[in-house]
């Protein structure tokens, strides 16, 4: 995209997850309320019940400017999306 088609914007999704990156801590462009950082997904032995099971697993960071928003409105964003990014099959209905 180039920059005229980003001006106006007020949040963006960065992935550097295609590039082998685990987690980063995305910076805010000029003029945008947030970010959101997505990261690889990754193999990782998950607790279950009364055992373990491997699953995909993907870090997110959420990166926004406190004059716009709260930390914990801004938490509750970030759980949200990772509750869908869990459970894709509640998202079609």
């Amino acid at each position: 995209l180039s920059r005229d088609e980003v001006m106006g914007s007020t949040f963006s999704v960065t992935n550097l997850g295609m590039y082998g990156i685990d987690a980063f801590t995305p910076i805010i462009n000029p003029l945008e309320i947030a970010i959101l950082g997505v990261g690889r997904i990754t193999e990782k032995l998950v607790r279950v019940s009364r055992g373990a099971e491997w699953r995909q697993v993907m870090t997110l960071s959420l990166t926004f400017d406190h004059r716009a928003v709260d930390g914990a409105p801004a938490a509750a964003f970030l759980q949200t999306i990772g509750e869908h990014l869990g459970n894709p099959e509640e998202m079609i209905i």
